[in-house]
């Protein structure tokens, strides 16, 4: 099959649908200018810092910082936030929220991302599954209680040392807090938001089992097959038409559609061909 005949048959996937799940993994982002730390060359290439000082992404995201050194630990969390926040979503969201609106699809996010782009992008919060759960959002380091919180809080990190200026405090006991976000080797991670994000994916599993599912797949990799496997579980279980587009790991078995691109790439040469 042609690249072409790949967007064409996608776009028939799109237009025959009366429910989308949009799956999506760190390359989502890399379209809007956002590191998906694709193995530790990638990780140093965005933070040369660590390179210096020998720290691999999972050393990085490790949850003992805020334990041991908390404004190191804020200081890569911290300087993230500001770079999500600053971060516009890029053009693939919004063709996205065009076919739902166009094709009055009942939608669904999966993201394995902590980024919040999607629902900066427009996506209703309750219609968002954050497996990973947010960075804008924080609980207790220790944990003193099951309390997570919006993180409204502004953090300068000296990004020659990566170490935060400032140290935000559990609302509750004044201790460190850190970002609701499952980190490597985690054990203190409040779960509840997004086991409620889940709760709310399974009744909507529940209200389209029987209608037409497309699920649109986008820059999810293989190291952490999370986002991957879920597509293709919905594609099995549920006689969803999965579309993957992943420009180095697009391989999928038939009769699901593989579009070796990025993000924006493939989702513009969908709605080309929907437009024409």
């Amino acid at each position: 099959m042609t690249r072409d005949e790949r967007f064409e048959t996608a776009a028939a996937a799109i237009r025959k649908a009366r429910a989308l799940v949009i799956t999506a993994g760190a390359g989502m982002g890399v379209d809007s200018g956002l590191p998906d730390f694709r193995g530790d060359r990638g990780f140093w290439n965005a933070y040369p810092m660590y390179e210096r000082l020998g720290l691999s992404f999972v050393d990085a995201a490790n949850p003992e910082h805020f334990e041991r050194d908390p404004a190191f630990g804020w200081g890569f969390y911290g300087h993230r936030t500001n770079l999500y926040r600053e971060t516009a979503p890029h053009a693939g969201f919004h063709i996205l929220r065009g076919w739902v609106d166009r094709f009055g699809l009942d939608y669904f996010v999966v993201t394995s991302n902590v980024d919040g782009q999607f629902q900066k992008a427009g996506f209703a919060e309750d219609r968002v599954l954050e497996v990973h759960g947010s960075i804008h959002h924080l609980q207790c380091c220790r944990p003193c209680s099951e309390a997570i919180w919006d993180n409204k809080e502004s953090i300068s990190v000296d990004f020659s040392t990566m170490r935060a200026g400032r140290i935000p405090a559990c609302i509750h006991c004044g201790g460190v807090a850190r970002p609701n976000i499952l980190m490597f080797g985690d054990w203190s991670w409040l779960s509840e938001r997004t086991r409620q994000q889940e709760r709310h994916f399974d009744e909507f599993i529940t209200d389209n089992r029987e209608v037409p599912l497309a699920v649109v797949e986008l820059g999810a990799g293989t190291a952490i097959p999370t986002i991957r496997s879920l597509s293709e579980r919905l594609g099995s279980q549920y006689g969803g038409e999965v579309i993957r587009i992943n420009p180095r790991e697009a391989q999928i078995s038939p009769p699901f559609i593989s579009l070796s691109c990025g993000a924006l790439e493939g989702l513009q040469g969908i709605e080309s061909v929907l437009t024409s």
